[in-house]
């Protein structure tokens, strides 16, 4: 994965939103300055040029982005531009709701949920949902079928201890019940 390189003066975000709306206006939309601003932006730097675009212009950066951007260019744009939770909250949402629900479209779901930090992983569920008015389990389960369905939902659901240091006690008892699980469903 890449390093963001961030310039060494950071402009201040009206200068960027200046910048951005320049780029949009006239012949065409220049593609190379959205690079330059958002593209060498960090997640905080990028929520405050959205929301001093809002205040400057009294418009939504990402509805700019989408009339004046298209094609898969588009679509990155946008997405880096959100923040991290809500774009994992909406990839998730466009898996689940692809006509075509295979593996394949619904890795993002499995790749969010096993790569995220446990505190980035309850933001997602949060933003999602606020974005869709209910929650990432109850939109697997209605949108995936068994038994891949079981396998997200635990995926999503569960919280993944996130310390440096590993009490031994408590992971052979947890060990040894899902030994234990495993053992019994065996013979069963």
């Amino acid at each position: 994965m890449g390093t963001l390189r961030l310039p060494d003066v950071v402009p201040p975000p009206t200068e960027d939103c200046g910048r951005l709306k320049k780029a949009f206006q006239g012949w065409g939309t220049d593609e190379a300055a959205i690079i330059s601003v958002l593209g060498h932006r960090n997640e905080s730097q990028r929520r405050k040029i959205r929301e001093t675009y809002q205040q400057l212009y009294n418009e939504s950066l990402i509805d700019s982005l989408q009339s004046e951007l298209s094609g898969d260019f588009r679509k990155s744009v946008i997405l880096w531009t959100y923040d991290p939770p809500e774009r994992d909250a909406r990839l998730a949402n466009e898996a689940l709701k692809s006509r075509n629900k295979g593996i394949n479209q619904l890795q993002v779901i499995v790749e969010i949920a096993c790569a995220s930090s446990p505190h980035h992983l309850v933001a997602v569920r949060h933003a999602y949902c606020s974005l869709y008015d209910c929650s990432l389990e109850e939109d697997i389960t209605s949108n995936v079928s068994l038994p891949l369905q079981k396998i997200l939902v635990g995926l999503v659901r569960s919280y993944r201890y996130d310390r440096e240091v590993v009490d031994l006690d408590v992971a052979n008892l947890e060990a040894a019940k899902l030994h234990e699980a495993i053992k019994a469903k065996i013979r069963s």
